[in-house]
């Protein structure tokens, strides 16, 4: 178009399809190095959602290709405690080109692999396969010898929490390929829930986090240390540092041998010199800024040591952005970039550091930055933009007062295209996103879903309620025993502000969200009138059905988000949608993983069962082959398109481009 139409909000015409914003759906994640050489997991959507593991060789080094990756039909993922954790480690040899190991997805099996041996043989596996339960899986690796030390989970029954966690290592030469008795374990169990192994340079000592339950690794988890014998075994595993009360986000080993950990003792997630033997820490960088995060999968890296003594680090309030620490005067200095969220994931080579960031005008993006000389470039992205930049949003950081004048968190994303205006007495939709976890927490970037609403006139909101991570444990704590009333108050809370100012109307407010977020969606109907409609997505529905159902890692979170098991029963009738489904009375779309092990089907189904006999239009959409968190492309396009029709009826805008969802009554 080369003028700009008058049109009403909600029907501008976009180039940005579902079919494009699913193609660009996810991250690079768990970069590393190989010697020179970076290797980083990345998705392939339309492959069945599969993750492959791609390398990067260094400029120069003679090879015909300078970026190359594992191909189908491996799939390079954990499936440990359900979220995963770092699923590849390597190694650089004399001869023969690196070693690297990994955890495919399909059978969970160790796999080793060696790209540049002579006829480029298959990864041969190394773990056998169990029958028990989820079966034998593993995390967090690391090449020690002829041995991947790492995180093993082992089912012993049928049951989610039928299940034990310990460190083992695990021959190269394939023997345990077989045989589960080849595995050696190096630690007792004794506790439920554990890292991998961080080795120091010398190779005397290890370090790991560990947790139980009823405690999330954001409420308090321990470093154990242990001496590495001559053998080969852990001696002595003793707690060094952490509690109960505390969260040891990440350790780590300097080149000298000093012992780092990131902890939240302070209020925040600072970096700590921790000595081995006493535990005495001392703060190296003293801020109101989080230094790391919630610890959802074991291998997730916010700090770094470089070789020269430095600290690569990641920091911020609500987003992180990389910095390099110099940790005997505390001073601190940012890359320069247009980088303004950085995923937990960094690498280190010589001088030259590598994450993974992304800005409100870049999707997620592998870089590196040349500590020496103090210049970052793009060495790893997805390609150039698949649409004129001109349709991608422009969010608004914002701080909110809600109840009580409690500060909120959001990021809002008015509807923004660059030929198309809507009339000047017209206010526009706003959908508010509630974000998963519900310890987590969303930076303002790119990103192609969002866009796929804005460029079409409909605002997006997203919300960082009480309870997410980035703004200290104090705000992270707002959500203890409060979940389903400080997320939904806190969300609404905004959706009235914008309403107030006149940014949004106030009779086309809707919410969405997936997981927690679904959960905060269903719950926002239940308890207001103010949102004309929902997106549900793979939702907790149910506290008492999510405490029995769900997998072992949060299998005791309702503790911490709802109260003690005595309660629950009481809680569950307040607050969960189910036991409230006569209070909804907005349609809304339900969209669900039929393979969700964190968020069964089953509760989605007891909650389309309670609105039976009610005169409330909705739709469900089950996906098969599809688990917590949609992967596959043609699952992605189905649920936006779903959505956006969803909004387009219940708004009342004009789309021709998208199926129309057939909205069904029980009545």
């Amino acid at each position: 178009m080369s003028a700009a139409q008058t049109l009403p909000y909600g029907s501008w015409p976009s180039p940005i399809d579902a079919g494009l914003a699913a193609s660009r759906d996810g991250r690079p994640e768990y970069i590393g190095t190989v010697g020179p050489e970076v290797w980083w997991t990345e998705p392939r959507p339309r492959e069945a959602g599969r993750r492959t593991l791609v390398r990067r060789r260094p400029a120069g080094s003679g090879t015909r290709s300078e970026v190359s990756e594992l191909p189908a039909p491996w799939n390079v993922r954990s499936r440990v405690t359900e979220y995963g954790g770092l699923p590849w480690a390597g190694a650089e040899r004399a001869a023969g080109g690196p070693l690297l190991v990994f955890v495919h997805f399909a059978d969970q099996r160790l796999y080793a692999y060696e790209p540049d041996a002579p006829g480029a043989p298959d990864p041969r596996p190394l773990t056998p396969v169990s029958g028990t339960g989820g079966g034998l899986r593993w995390a967090d690796p690391v090449l020690r010898g002829d041995e991947v030390w790492c995180v093993l989970e082992e089912f012993t029954g049928p049951a989610p929490t039928d299940v034990r966690r310990v460190l083992a290592a695990v021959p190269l030469d394939g023997s345990a390929a077989g045989d589960r008795a080849a595995v050696r374990e190096l630690t007792d169990g004794r506790h439920r829930f554990t890292t991998g192994p961080r080795l120091s340079p010398d190779g005397r000592r290890a370090a790991w986090l560990v947790w139980d339950h009823p405690l999330m690794p954001w409420d308090g988890t321990e470093l154990q240390l242990a001496e590495v014998t001559a053998a080969g075994e852990l001696s002595g595993a003793r707690t060094v540092f952490g509690g109960p009360d505390e969260s040891v986000a990440q350790v780590e080993w300097t080149a000298d041998g000093t012992l780092l950990a990131v902890s939240d003792r302070g209020g925040w997630w600072n970096p700590y010199r921790v000595d081995p033997d006493t535990g005495w820490a001392v703060n190296l960088c003293l801020r109101e800024e989080e230094f790391g995060g919630a610890l959802w999968k074991p291998g997730l890296r916010w700090i770094a040591p470089l070789p020269d003594g430095l600290v690569a680090v990641l920091h911020g309030q609500g987003s992180s952005v990389l910095g390099v620490l110099d940790p005997e005067s505390g001073d601190l200095v940012d890359a320069a970039g247009p980088w303004t969220a950085w995923q937990p994931t960094l690498a280190v080579h010589g001088s030259r550091v590598y994450g993974v960031a992304a800005s409100p005008r870049s999707a997620y993006e592998v870089v590196e930055l040349d500590t020496a000389g103090g210049h970052a470039r793009v060495v790893g992205a997805q390609g150039p933009d698949p649409v004129d930049p001109a349709y991608y949003p422009e969010p608004q950081s914002r701080t909110f007062l809600g109840p009580d004048d409690r500060q909120i968190h959001a990021h809002v994303y008015p509807p923004h295209h660059p030929a198309c205006r809507a009339p000047a007495d017209e206010l526009p939709p706003y959908v508010v996103w509630a974000h998963g976890g519900p310890t987590d927490h969303v930076p303002p970037v790119l990103d192609l879903h969002i866009a796929y609403f804005t460029s079409r006139g409909i605002g997006v909101v997203e919300v960082n309620y009480g309870g997410s991570t980035g703004y200290g444990r104090a705000y992270r704590e707002r959500l203890r025993e409060q979940w389903g009333v400080v997320d939904v108050e806190d969300c609404a809370a905004v959706a009235r502000a914008l309403a107030a100012e006149g940014t949004a109307d106030p009779a086309r407010l809707a919410i969405r969200g997936g997981s927690a977020g679904g959960w905060t969606a269903a719950a926002s109907l239940a308890a207001t009138d103010l949102y004309a409609c929902a997106a549900i997505i793979y939702p907790v529905l149910d506290l008492r059905g999510f405490a029995e159902e769900t997998h072992d890692l949060e299998s005791r979170y309702i503790d911490g988000l709802a109260g003690p098991p005595q309660t629950l029963a009481v809680l569950c009738r307040e607050r969960s949608p189910v036991a409230r489904a006569d209070r909804i009375k907005a349609p809304f779309v339900l969209l669900q993983g039929l393979e969700d092990p964190v968020c069964p089907p089953a509760q989605a189904e007891r909650l389309l069962a309670a609105m039976r006999g009610r005169p409330v239009p909705h739709a469900y959409l089950a996906f098969e082959g599809e688990g917590h968190g949609f992967r596959r492309a043609d699952t992605m396009v189905r649920a936006l398109e779903a959505e956006l029709s969803l909004y387009a009826q219940v708004f009342g805008c004009a789309r021709t481009d998208v199926p129309r969802l057939p909205l069904e009554t029980s009545s």
